[in-house]
């Protein structure tokens, strides 16, 4: 932590003289004076796995839901080491996709939901007992998270540009519509808000309490994908698959901020900590660590190795992100070499 980056002026003068795209590339080249990644192996993922969702749990660590593995694996973010939860859809090849088997999940504070494409069904699990309780979705799902204030799970179903709303036992709710999406989804549960993304330019703000739609916003993406939030901050962090990512204020829906990446951002994270932005590219292997000023405007600080295809990312918010690296069935464990952003 804290560790000047020669990388950073230099990126700085490219970005002045030649773009964008020569910052990104020099960022990149740059990236190799890091200290070297590790990397956690996900049992049985040799073939490869289909990741999506990356998810940190302070209680238990690391949730990567490892698609055709059947299991969804916890790592342990000082020890890395790892251990698993089954019962889930499995497959013994890798098609090089990440719609089979469980790919979502979040921590309710006592148990896990979860959700499996394969089978089409979300679940509720015990970390120490597997699927505890199950319930089948009207179509195809993509994310799960769990509404604390209302003991809810939402589950987003792209294909019928929905959310189906669960209670704590499963039993079916509703559901909203989302027409253009949904695409990813964060909780503000003190904010009393849900936020989604439309597929093409825009972003949602969804009451909690009434399960509509509060407002909608240009969010200055070409492809809206992953999403992070600050809600102290009122920001929302918007992942352009084109490359790069927005903030939004949540109070206006006003774009505060933008950066540059590599192309095929999709699962960004953010670490209320330090005040950064992590922007995997799937196409450039690389992650973009971008600074958040308080006022919500983004400056790109460097890049850490990624993987290819490594289109989603998590932080434990002490300096260490995590990527999916599909090919390998392997997570990247980057240390971020740089201070915290000053509020």
């Amino acid at each position: 932590m804290g560790v000047a980056n020669p990388c950073v002026a230099p990126a700085a003068m490219a970005m002045a003289s030649r773009g964008a795209v020569a910052a990104v590339t020099m960022m990149a080249a740059c990236s190799a004076a890091h200290a070297p990644p590790r990397m956690v192996a996900i049992p049985n993922g040799s073939p490869g796995v289909g990741f999506d969702d990356l998810r940190f749990s302070p209680r238990l660590g690391v949730l990567a839901p490892a698609a055709r593995t059947g299991t969804i694996a916890v790592v342990d973010p000082r020890a890395l080491s790892v251990t698993t939860i089954g019962g889930f859809a499995t497959a013994p090849d890798f098609d090089g996709g990440h719609d089979f088997g469980v790919t979502s999940v979040d921590d309710t504070g006592a148990a896990l939901v979860a959700v499996d494409r394969t089978t089409e069904q979300v679940h509720v699990v015990d970390p120490s007992r597997g699927i505890v309780h199950s319930a089948a979705l009207a179509h195809g799902p993509d994310y799960v998270r769990w509404v604390g204030r209302a003991r809810e799970v939402w589950v987003t179903e792209p294909d019928a540009e929905m959310i189906e709303v669960f209670d704590a036992d499963l039993a079916r709710l509703g559901s909203i519509d989302v027409k253009g999406g949904p695409e990813s989804l964060a909780i503000d549960d003190a904010g009393g808000r849900a936020y989604a993304h439309l597929w093409s330019g825009a972003t949602v703000a969804i009451d909690l309490a009434s399960r509509s739609i509060a407002a909608t916003w240009k969010n200055g993406c070409r492809g809206s994908r992953g999403i992070a939030i600050d809600p102290a901050a009122h920001l929302v962090f918007v992942g352009c698959a084109e490359g790069g990512a927005t903030a939004l204020d949540t109070r206006d829906g006003k774009v505060r901020g933008r950066v540059s990446a590599g192309r095929g951002v999709d699962v960004i994270a953010y670490s209320a900590s330090l005040h950064h932005l992590y922007l995997p590219s799937s196409d450039e292997a690389t992650v973009t660590i971008a600074a958040v000023a308080a006022d919500g405007s983004l400056r790109a600080l460097g890049t850490v190795p990624g993987a290819r295809g490594g289109h989603c990312g998590t932080t434990d918010d002490h300096g260490r992100v995590f990527v999916c690296a599909p090919s390998t069935g392997s997570l990247v464990i980057d240390d971020d070499p740089f201070a915290a952003t000053a509020w």
